[in-house]
Formats: structure tokens, C-alpha cells, sequence
């Protein structure tokens, strides 16, 4: 990349109708030259779709992706660009972390997303974790994510059928590329976690689901760690039988139980050391639940049809902001 700023297309998939755009006044606020920026809105109903259909029409040669409720700090812009002229690095983004004002359950959501014993590696997405380090595809999220706009192009964009886990088989790809992708605490959007209880679950099913899939299509030895919680189901399934099996009642079955609860519980320790220890008590049972219907989503994933686009899919229209 040459000294001179690169011209950047911000890009925010939204649904049809949809009026109120957070992501796009909030990026109006970024801290570059209006001059070298432009602020694409894709209506559609598939996002990765949308991306791939905004992608195709960019100027920029930096693509910034952001969800349409996703409120990036006005400096991440220059940060990331500054980055950027390493050619190596093909993608730079940060934390999507919970804004202060969000309702309680939603801080106990955001607890549980950046628990090392919920999400492990992941937990870096929700929280700013360390210092900016050449990552992978455990630590970036889309919602709040950059890269060149050349290197999309050469690999074909997003894999629809994938939906939600398009982008981390897109980073897979670029790595095994030799491309270098940068994980920077410091470049921050703010959004806030699902609302309700079933929503989380909806959204840990859909993880899960969409996990097991990639790893289907596109397997890689990062997806290993991804297989514990389907496995912690089967043995959820399977414990009450290996305690009554043979003649007498066994317990052993029941010591990695015990084990578990007691990890639980460390971990609630340490979050409430840490965070909010009412919204760290609020997240023990999330943990577990997180673990449940992940798992089943895994377990759904390894034998779904992966879904082909559909003509309504395939509806974009694209806006320039």
C-alpha cells in the first residue's frame, strides 16, 4: 500500500424497509477524509449475499464490513489503515463489545460471550483481549471486520450456502494463503447482544449449526475445539445409562459432572473479580446453556442439506450514503 490514504467502501447489510441505520450515522463519524470514503447499504434478506453483491460494486481498496446496529469508535479507521500497509496483512478487526446503557440480561449475555469456559479462544470477538497480534478466525467477527478489497475478489467473496460462518472459511482461505490477519483490541464497535433468553439460544443453535457445516466444506485442525460441546451433549445423553450399567449404581460416570460444575463456578468467580459480579451471576446458568445448544446446532450441522440461494436470497439493492 503507498503512502497515500487508501479510498475505503463501508459496507452495511441491512433488511428491506429497514429506515434506522445506527451503523451508518455512527460511521459518518469515522475520522478520515470524507473524500476517500463512500458508505454502501445493501438491502437484502441473505447477508452474505448482500456483502458479496456490495463487494462487487466497491471503489475502495479497503472494504470496512459493519453490521447495520454496530457503532465503531470514530478512530478505528485511521488505526486499521495504518495497519494495513504491511502488504502481508489482508485483514485487520476488533471487539464487538456491549454498550454501557444495555439492559441487564444483555450485560449477562456479554459476560457469558467473553467467557473463556463459554466461547474459549472466540471470546475475544466480546471482549478486548490483549494486544493487536496476527490472529485467526476464532478472534475476528464480521460486524466489525476490514480487508482488502482485492483479496475477496480473488477468492469469490462469501460462501452463501455457509450462513453464519461464511467469513471464517473466507479467513481460512486467506491463510492458507499466507495472508496475515490482525486481531487489534483498540479498534472497537459497540453492539449490543441478543435481547431475550430465546434469542440467545436462536443464535447458539445457528453458531453451532453453521460451525458444523464449515467444518464439512472446509475443515481445518482449528475446528477441533469446536467439537467439545456436541460431544458434552452426547455425554449428557449417555450418563444416566452409564451410571445404571450393570448390576450396581456407578458414580463414576458422574466425576466429569462434578468436574464441570466446578469449572462453572470458577469461572463465575473470576468473571465477578473482573466485571460485574451480578451480571457474572446472571451468566453461571448461560454457560451451560451455551455449551447445550451449541452443541445441538453442531449436531444438526453435520447433517443439515446446506442450503442452496433462493431467488429471494439473491434480491439486493444496493444504496450509496
Amino acid at each position: 500500500m503507498s503512502d497515500a490514504l487508501p479510498f475505503v467502501t463501508v459496507i452495511i447489510p441491512t433488511r428491506p424497509g429497514q429506515e434506522s441505520i445506527p451503523a451508518l450515522r455512527a460511521a459518518r463519524q469515522l475520522r478520515y477524509p470524507p473524500g476517500q470514503m463512500e458508505f454502501c447499504i445493501a438491502r437484502g434478506r441473505q447477508p452474505a449475499v448482500q456483502r458479496n453483491e456490495a463487494i462487487k460494486s466497491a471503489k475502495g481498496e479497503i472494504i470496512y464490513f459493519l453490521d447495520d446496529d454496530a457503532q465503531p469508535r470514530p478512530e478505528n479507521l485511521e488505526r486499521a489503515v495504518a495497519i494495513f500497509r504491511d502488504p502481508k496483512v489482508k485483514m485487520v478487526g476488533g471487539p464487538s463489545l456491549c454498550p454501557a446503557d444495555a439492559p441487564l440480561i444483555e450485560h449477562a449475555f456479554a459476560v457469558t460471550l467473553s467467557s473463556w469456559l463459554a466461547f474459549g479462544p472466540s471470546r475475544a470477538r466480546y471482549e478486548a483481549v490483549g494486544k493487536a497480534r496476527a490472529s485467526s478466525e476464532k478472534e475476528l467477527i464480521l460486524c466489525n471486520l476490514l480487508a482488502h478489497r482485492d483479496a475477496l475478489v480473488e477468492l469469490g467473496g462469501f460462501d452463501a450456502s455457509l450462513y453464519p460462518n461464511e467469513e471464517n472459511a473466507l479467513m481460512d482461505k486467506l491463510q492458507q494463503r499466507g495472508a496475515i490477519l490482525i486481531y487489534d483490541p483498540e479498534i472497537v464497535a459497540y453492539r449490543r447482544p441478543r435481547p431475550t433468553v430465546r434469542a440467545f439460544i436462536k443464535m447458539l443453535l445457528n453458531y453451532g449449526r453453521g460451525r458444523a457445516e464449515q467444518f464439512r466444506i472446509h475443515p481445518t485442525p482449528g475446528s477441533a475445539l469446536n467439537f467439545v460441546p456436541p460431544l458434552f451433549c452426547l455425554y449428557l445423553v449417555l450418563c444416566p445409562l452409564l451410571v445404571w450399567w450393570g448390576e450396581t449404581p456407578s458414580s463414576l460416570p458422574l466425576l466429569p459432572l462434578a468436574g464441570y460444575a466446578l469449572a462453572v463456578v470458577a469461572q463465575t468467580l473470576y468473571s465477578a473479580t473482573t466485571k460485574n459480579p451480578v451480571h457474572a451471576l446472571l451468566a453461571m446458568p448461560l454457560i451451560t446453556l451455551t455449551h447445550i445448544f451449541y452443541g445441538l446446532g453442531f449436531w444438526r450441522g453435520l447433517f443439515t442439506r446446506l442450503r442452496a440461494r433462493t431467488s429471494l436470497d439473491s434480491e439486493v439493492t444496493l444504496e450509496r450514503a
